[in-house]
């Protein structure tokens, strides 16, 4: 375990809580905790196995400021499983894609916190974080149809969940696109639903002034020229639907 400031300015901070994950079942997940004044959000905080971890060194960072937020980018178990966990041992609210706020109940919410899970329309919104804008853009199909990446205003950050993820590659920063490049093209040739949605996306984001890039899994991209090459990775790349095409057939007997 470890965390990682990526930005103090002595009033808003943003600290990445990287690999509180163990055992098999656990896949490598950053979580990402911004405090401002004294509000924070915890961003895809995580399922069963980090709980407890992640929610203690959450309280720790926090310190007297308050979780105003629990933002989920998607619906996966490594990131919303232990939701009720979090909104039973916080104040705080939790927002997800509209299409999600109906299945994330569940993974066993508590009637007591239902009403405290709220939705985040297609177009996205803004979060006001202590007197931050907190920016949630829409990036559909990157990899579910409900999704939503967070930009930060202040810090120029912007979490981008699965999109960008590498599973262990053994850095926290990326120093050699080409190299990492091979360590993300599988997973996103997969997991991401066409090059359509990555244009639609790159086309947004370019307009926003980005400083780091940080997805929910593998290393970071700091720095504008490694997030020029990022964005313009992702514009060029194909995959999900591009390449499945193939993949549509029907199955035969063994022996025919």
């Amino acid at each position: 375990m470890a965390n990682t400031v990526l930005h103090d300015d002595g009033n808003h901070r943003n600290i990445l809580l990287e690999d509180f994950g163990t055992g098999d079942a656990a896949v490598q997940a950053n979580q990402h905790l911004i405090i401002h004044g004294n509000a924070g959000m915890i961003l895809d905080p995580g399922g069963h196995k980090v709980y407890s971890k992640v929610l203690s060194e959450t309280t720790t960072q926090l310190g007297s400021a308050k979780l105003q937020y629990v933002f989920l980018s998607h619906q996966d178990p490594d990131i919303v499983a232990a939701c009720n966990g979090w909104l039973m041992a916080t104040e705080a609210t939790a927002y997800v894609s509209t299409l999600w706020t109906r299945f994330v109940p569940h993974f066993g919410l508590d009637h007591l916190v239902t009403e405290r899970l709220l939705p985040i329309e297609d177009e996205g919104m803004v979060f006001n974080l202590g007197g931050a804008d907190i920016l949630a853009l829409p990036a559909h199909f990157l990899h579910s149809c409900g999704n939503f990446h967070l930009y930060d205003t202040v810090s120029k950050i912007l979490y981008t969940g699965d999109l960008g993820a590498s599973v262990d590659p053994g850095y926290i920063e990326v120093s050699n696109f080409e190299e990492h490049a091979e360590k993300m093209l599988g997973f996103h040739q997969r997991y991401m639903g066409s090059g359509a949605a990555l244009k639609a996306w790159a086309k947004m984001v370019s307009s926003l002034d980005i400083e780091t890039i940080a997805p929910q899994h593998g290393a970071l991209f700091k720095g504008k020229d490694m997030v020029s090459k990022f964005i313009e990775w992702c514009s060029n790349l194909e995959c999900g639907s591009d390449i499945m095409a193939d993949c549509y057939k029907v199955p035969q007997p063994v022996g025919t």
